[in-house]
């Protein structure tokens, strides 16, 4: 190896930010990630694992700090969220090694769930790079929300996601279709302020719910605007007649508005759950969310796969 390739080899240094609780077999998983770096010619990673009371955003910090270039994220979406919030308006890349159960920035952006193929996406793939949400402090890349689908997520059993995956969510919607919605105030940019009687309002980076559901089709993840859906059904004939709509990728479904905004401030009558990429947060009144454009450097494929965003 000339003296070169060799800065270059020792120059390109990457990080693994994994929750051990997504992985099976954490060893192995370890084996397979260096494996597939090292026939890459890059060196072996800082090995970072998350806790209960830290999800990634420490682990990304000393990443950061180590002068890595590249930062894998090895979980599910709130590992990527992570991760993402440290990463945002720095030029250290984020790949994503899937693991969790939605992993739905994964699945908007068509990257795979196959680790030789995702550490390739890292080491010889493109950089793109994408919006970020901003609530408070926190960043999320896929969506956020208030109400009903934030009720879902918690409701939702650990177990039961492990055994079935996302059709666990859907086992915990159908006891919550009857609940009363909620009377929210929301505001989009500086426009009038809008009322509307809503089970959930989401605000969202990319499109695409569990399941591949469509639910904001024209959402582009680097277009440096956020999608917002307003969900309106009052009882089960609205649910059906929305699903219907959004299944059947209509341009117009009946109980659901869709806006398009940089800020967005949703204020109810009274405290409710909420949820940033999957992720259920302290409840609260109010949820306003503003965009950051083009903020995080994504690991995308050299070439789009067939019927991606990209």
């Amino acid at each position: 190896m000339t003296v070169a390739a060799e800065q270059v080899r020792t120059a390109t240094r990457s990080a693994v930010v994994i929750n051990p609780s997504k992985v099976a077999d954490l060893d192995g998983r370890r084996h397979d990630i260096c494996a597939a770096l090292a026939e890459a010619g890059w060196p072996e990673p800082l090995w970072l694992e998350t806790t209960p009371d830290d999800p990634g955003c420490g682990q990304t910090r000393r990443a950061v700090e180590a002068g890595v270039s590249v930062v894998f994220a090895c979980g599910g979406d709130g590992t990527v969220m992570a991760c993402a919030s440290e990463l945002a308006g720095t030029d250290v890349a984020l790949a994503v090694l899937p693991s969790g159960t939605g992993n739905l920035l994964a699945a908007n952006l068509g990257l795979s769930s196959d680790v030789k193929a995702g550490v390739a996406v890292a080491t010889s793939g493109r950089r793109r790079r994408i919006d970020v949400g901003v609530v408070g402090d926190r960043c999320f890349t896929v969506m956020a929300g208030m109400g009903f689908d934030a009720e879902m997520l918690a409701a939702t059993p650990e177990p039961l996601k492990k055994r079935i995956g996302w059709l666990a969510y859907v086992w915990a919607a159908l006891g919550r279709l009857r609940d009363r919605p909620m009377r929210v105030t929301i505001r989009l940019d500086s426009s009038p302020r809008m009322r509307r009687r809503a089970r959930t309002v989401l605000v969202g980076n990319v499109g695409r719910l569990q399941g591949g559901v469509p639910l904001l089709p024209d959402a582009e993840p680097d277009d440096g605007c956020l999608d917002v859906a307003v969900l309106t059904p009052h009882n089960l004939r609205h649910w059906l007649a929305l699903a219907w709509g959004v299944l059947g990728r209509r341009r117009k479904v009946r109980r659901m508005e869709t806006f398009r905004a940089r800020r967005v401030e949703i204020i109810s009558d009274r405290r409710r759950p909420r949820q940033l990429d999957g992720d259920v947060i302290e409840p609260d009144r109010s949820l306003v969310v503003t965009v950051r454009p083009q903020a995080l450097s994504l690991c995308v494929p050299e070439d789009p796969p067939e019927g991606g965003v990209d």
